[in-house]
């Protein structure tokens, strides 16, 4: 700036030389002296009388002569004019009530004690919840025919079902500490659910195990589904990194999109981070709960299952690179449900163990050992997990009646779904590899099978593959695969079955794509092809020889509403369409047939 209003000035000058008119009708300052008139100094250099002054030198005043140095180094801090006072404050948090901001309990976004905003006494707060879950949803599957209530012996019907349920979900915490900046130090937690469903299909035999019991089902049921202690044991750090402990049914979570183990089971788990919360680690150990057999919920009236599952993973912040989350796990699931009865669902099917093969209870010990990440560099986001199945089966069902009745479990699965941002614009790959039994009569299973999965890839449950539990023995027999699961595991259900490693395999590749129309509605779309690993234990099963591997094709097309863009009213209405492949026309006979799946679903939370 000084450089530059001095060729300003000598520009002036310049042009007041040339036309022989004063420059300043007034005095100015330099430094001290006044300049009143300028006169030429050879080679057309403007010189004033007096000393010219310094450029950037602003003109004195009486003022500038008595204020003191601006340094602010030598600023003595103010004398106090009067003692210092502290006045109490007994409850900091209503203190902005004084400028109108008054509690309102029905509003969760503002100042609300039931939300946990302010505490009941001392430094207690409460947190409520209310979830209302509801969904209506029309399908179509093949379902071999019933032999007790249809001539048509050893064929197969494309069933219509509807199925109607609605989820009351109430969840209270009392929390001690004040949580805004640190984890807090003690918290309870009590989670019950209420459900209600109602289903209809067209065949007897299909939605329970009486042939009289008609073509409809309703049932309700009360479960527990959180029931927690939660305490804060200590801070390793000025910026809270911690450790704590949670006894009681929590929710636990394997890997990042749920491949393996992701469930609300009783048990015990020692958490916490490290180094600014780059690294986090869980250590675990769980004891299942029985589940209900047509809601899923947890049934805390009946015995435990002799089902043990022991977790430890840790997690890596930005490795290897800025925004990616790299994860190790390793999981031990301890089955010893080999010296139990047969143990038949509400309603009356078989699900322990499986009817397959000999049919004879067993049990297995599996270490899963997984690698997961999950991330992003710039726009390109990745997903990926890698586990191997490690263990021993009891008592193959194949071989339990031989010397080979013992099998080792040798089994894997990969999955990886990469995604670039465009505005508002997503677009998905998707694949997955889980290896399948080339043979059920040796010593070795090599079928991957999880312990209790809830995958949230590829479409999750929009598509029809995950969705609807595709039957292959019987209305509530042997499964392909179960609802809201992924794996071909040949398994009753995931929710009261046992594992089974002895299984096709599955390979999916797809794409998709998240189109945000406007910040209040998704839609997502996703096309998956599904063919199995190796078809030598479908063969067995259905003593039939197949030409192909293929599934078929899986269209899905999903809409999500958020009316005022929050999460406390969501409508999702989904359609899905499966084009079977060869294999499974030959092994159900669908002649090309499609199979739909149609999901209206709203969510309210308070």
């Amino acid at each position: 700036m000084q450089r530059k209003m001095t060729m300003r000035k000598l520009i002036a000058m310049a042009v007041a030389a040339a036309v022989g008119m004063p420059l300043f009708p007034a005095p100015v300052w330099a430094g001290k002296e006044q300049i009143h008139e300028f006169k030429p100094a050879g080679d057309g250099v403007l010189m004033a009388q007096a000393d010219r002054r310094r450029p950037g030198v602003i003109p004195p005043s009486d003022r500038d002569e008595d204020l003191p140095p601006i340094d602010p180094d030598a600023v003595p801090p103010p004398e106090p004019i009067l003692p210092r006072e502290t006045i109490p404050i007994p409850d900091r948090w209503r203190l902005i009530e004084n400028i109108g901001v008054n509690e309102r309990w029905w509003d969760p976004y503002s100042q609300n004690t039931l939300k946990g905003d302010r505490p009941i006494f001392d430094d207690w707060f409460i947190n409520l919840a209310l979830i209302s879950d509801t969904i209506y949803e029309p399908r179509s599957f093949p379902t071999p025919v019933s032999p007790a209530t249809s001539a048509r012996v050893g064929q197969f019907s494309q069933v219509s079902q509807n199925v109607f349920a609605t989820t009351l979900i109430p969840s209270i915490s009392l929390i001690k500490g004040n949580t805004a900046f640190k984890p807090p130090d003690w918290e309870f937690r009590v989670t019950p659910v209420l459900n209600y469903n109602r289903a209809a299909a067209p065949e007897e035999r299909l939605l329970r195990i009486d042939a009289f019991s008609g073509k409809v089902r309703e049932d309700h049921f009360l479960g527990l589904q959180e029931g927690f202690v939660d305490y804060h044991i200590r801070n390793v750090s000025d910026r809270y990194d911690f450790d704590s402990i949670r006894v009681g049914i929590q929710p636990i979570q394997s890997d990042f999109r749920g491949f393996v183990f992701q469930d609300l089971q009783l048990g015990a788990r020692l958490f916490g981070n490290r180094n600014n919360n780059i690294w986090q680690y869980n250590l675990g150990a769980f004891w299942r709960v029985e589940k209900d057999t047509n809601s899923g919920l947890n049934d805390v009236t009946k015995a435990l299952r002799d089902d043990w599952v022991a977790i430890a993973n840790v997690y890596r912040q930005d490795f290897p690179f800025l925004g990616f989350t790299s994860q190790a796990t390793a999981i031990y699931n301890r089955n010893r449900e080999d010296g139990t009865d047969p143990f038949f669902n509400n309603n009356g099917f078989q699900e322990r163990p499986a009817p397959i093969a000999s049919q004879r209870p067993h049990g297995y010990d599996v270490l899963y050992l997984g690698l997961n990440g999950d991330g992003h560099y710039g726009r390109f986001n990745l997903t990926t997990s890698f586990y191997a199945a490690l263990g021993r089966d009891q008592a193959n069902p194949y071989t339990s009646q031989t010397d080979k009745e013992k099998a080792d479990i040798r089994a894997f699965m990969f999955a990886a779904e990469p995604s670039i941002d465009f505005s508002w614009v997503r677009l998905r790959g998707s694949f997955m590899f889980a290896s399948g039994d080339k043979d059920p009569y040796d010593d070795k299973e090599t079928g991957f099978d999880a312990i209790f999965e809830n995958p949230q890839f590829a479409g999750a449950d929009t598509s029809y593959w995950m969705r609807q539990a595709v039957p292959l023995i019987g209305g509530g027999g042997l499964q392909l695969s179960s609802r809201n699961g992924l794996f071909n595991s040949l398994r009753t259900s995931k929710e009261q079955g046992q594992s089974n490693f002895i299984n096709p395999g599955l390979i999916l590749i797809g794409a998709g794509a998240d189109f945000d129309i406007t910040p209040e509605i998704r839609l997502t779309a996703n096309l998956n092809h599904l063919s199995f690993a190796d078809v030598s234990v479908i063969e067995e099963l259905r003593n039939q020889p197949l030409k192909s591997r293929e599934i078929g094709w899986d269209a899905s097309l999903a809409l999500i509403y958020r009316p005022g863009f929050i999460q406390n009213i969501v409508f999702r209405l989904s359609g899905a369409v499966l084009f079977g492949g060869d294999a499974f026309d030959e092994l159900f006979l669908t002649d090309g047939n499609t199979f739909y799946s149609v999901l209206a679903n709203l969510t309210l939370t308070y």
